[in-house]
């Protein structure tokens, strides 16, 4: 059966490894903080100036300074330190960020990612994400793999105005985990349940199957 969103961000958290500096985007990478394995050190940031994010609070234990860059509370571990937007951006583009996880609207095949704007929608701005596409060499996208009306998000060409070109490097979605490399989309594992079948028919882009496709193990 496919994922939820947080099965999806409990298969990324497997992607975060001990040291790991790591910038969660909106959505459901906002999840994977949940999910981090309990015996491992990782410091998550976020661009308006936190770093050290905890998981998010419980229901009557937020405190409303304390916020992501999507204006959630959350909470922060010991040693958890908040700075201005100049000094997280430097961060950011100075390549301090180990793995950067957001989410999409659309992904195409070579590794372009469109996950700003919407035409014709209103939207306050780009935020973060071209920098943090631009700047990142590590970069996993936590995204449904259709949308509501049924259509591939995983595109031969994003039809969206792009936030990043060729910069993706891995995708989860509530159906499968794939790697982005020459061009296509490599299947790496299949959610439980789901076929290999179902995954073709949920991808436009070029999806390129090598021998027998495990299910996720989360």
């Amino acid at each position: 059966m496919a994922l939820d969103k947080n099965g999806i961000a409990k298969r990324i958290a497997q992607e975060v490894k001990n040291g790991y500096y790591v910038n969660l985007g909106i959505g459901i990478p906002t999840l994977v903080a949940n999910f981090v394995r309990e015996d491992i050190e990782v410091e998550f940031q976020s661009e308006n100036g936190v770093l050290g994010m905890g998981p998010f609070p419980f229901e009557g234990d937020e405190d409303a300074d304390i916020i992501n860059a999507g204006k959630q509370t959350i909470t922060t571990l010991p040693g958890a330190s908040f700075f201005d937007s100049a000094t997280s951006f430097s961060m950011i583009r100075g390549k301090h960020v180990h793995l950067t996880i957001l989410g999409a609207m659309e992904v195409a095949e070579n590794g372009d990612i469109a996950n700003w704007k919407i035409p014709g929608k209103m939207v306050k701005g780009m935020g973060g994400a071209m920098d943090l596409v631009a700047s990142a060499d590590n970069i996993i996208v936590a995204m449904m793999h259709t949308n509501k009306r049924g259509e591939s998000k995983l595109l031969k060409k994003c039809s969206l105005p792009l936030t990043g070109v060729g910069c993706v490097t891995k995708i989860v979605t509530n159906l499968a985990v794939l790697e982005i490399k020459d061009n296509a989309f490599h299947l790496l594992e299949r959610a439980p349940g789901v076929s290999i079948e179902e995954i073709q028919e949920a991808t436009e882009g070029t999806l390129i199957i090598n021998g027998e496709v495990p299910e996720m193990a989360i």
